[in-house]
């Protein structure tokens, strides 16, 4: 099983052109269906083409039994429907035995956003005199601006920023590209970092910087030199830790934990809650479905509609506007 499960996320990666974390989540989802099979069965786990429907069922039912949630049960399912199928295009199966288990059915929960008065007290957070404090900045205005997924915003390098026409080129799920176009106050909040990350690469992380540049010697010299000319783009990060290296997404998680408690806005609040935020926005304030599926990248309508769900205010509007007999009589 080994050997058919390093193929699979072979071809996951080089097929499907799958992102890292897919791959590892394939993988993982399989060594735990091994480790249930050598188990279940003292040490003598099956190939993986003798592997049968009943042994799927049974590692389900353990799945289950462990408090799984159901959406984590229904990951591992889809998993185990590719890994077969592949081995069917492979000749090690003759058939899927992961095709007649059930999906557990998941309630779909309304997306956590914040309000755009949230949004203000969190922007603000970050300490505006302070290299780190620009940077923060940067990437809550340019997530919430773009509607970006974690991973995206922390995938930016230089070359994929057009200033001039107020884009992106963002890397989304399964590495589809796609050009995002951003807004005036992320854009000043980029240009304003970058133009920090340039001129202090060493010190990214110590002390606190002037508002209006250093004020004499030679880094006012070098401030006064410095040009925001992006083009041509070195292939380098736009968001860099104090020593330089790319951020992760979890220093974004922790950096957006650290300003909810500055500014006591909801502990729910995720870097995903700024992508539910500029979508819910958008569709509250009149834009079409289509569009914000365009924007947010995604690859299926039915993953966009969640976010039809509008204020009461904006629903009784739409039927006071709409309705024939709806409007109160005097």
């Amino acid at each position: 099983m080994r050997t058919a499960v390093a193929r699979f996320l072979k071809y996951l990666a080089a097929e499907r052109n799958a992102s890292p974390h897919t791959v590892k989540s394939y993988g993982e989802d399989l060594e735990a269906l091994a480790a249930y099979l050598s188990e279940a069965r003292d040490g003598s786990p099956p190939s993986s083409g003798e592997i049968t429907v009943f042994d799927l069922r049974g590692y389900v039912s353990a799945l289950h039994d462990s408090g799984y949630a159901k959406s984590s049960i229904a990951r591992h399912i889809a998993t185990l429907r590719s890994f077969f199928r592949f081995g069917q295009r492979e000749g090690w199966a003759e058939t899927n035995p992961a095709k007649p288990l059930r999906t557990p059915r998941q309630g779909r929960s309304l997306p956590h956003f914040l309000t755009a008065e949230e949004l203000g007290r969190l922007f603000d957070a970050p300490p505006p005199n302070e290299p780190m404090g620009l940077r923060d900045r940067a990437i809550l205005e340019t997530m919430y601006s773009a509607g970006l997924r974690v991973s995206e915003v922390v995938g930016l390098d230089d070359a994929d920023l057009d200033f001039p026409d107020y884009l992106l080129r963002v890397r989304g799920k399964g590495r589809r590209e796609r050009l995002a176009p951003v807004g005036s106050y992320a854009i000043d909040a980029l240009k304003r970092w970058i133009r920090v990350r340039k001129l202090h690469p060493r010190e990214m992380g110590t002390g606190p910087i002037c508002r209006n540049g250093p004020k004499a010697g030679t880094d006012a010299q070098r401030w006064s030199a410095h040009k925001l000319d992006l083009s041509p783009f070195p292939a380098a990060p736009v968001f860099v830790n104090r020593f330089g290296r790319r951020l992760t997404t979890r220093s974004v998680a922790r950096m957006l934990e650290k300003y909810l408690k500055i500014t006591g806005l909801d502990s729910r609040t995720s870097p995903h809650s700024l992508r539910h935020s500029f979508a819910t926005h958008l569709l509250d304030r009149g834009a079409d479905i289509r569009s914000v599926q365009e924007l947010l990248g995604h690859k299926s309508l039915v993953t966009t509609q969640i976010y039809t769900h509008v204020s009461n205010a904006a629903l009784r509007e739409v039927y006071q506007r709409a309705h024939p007999r709806a409007k109160n009589r005097n």
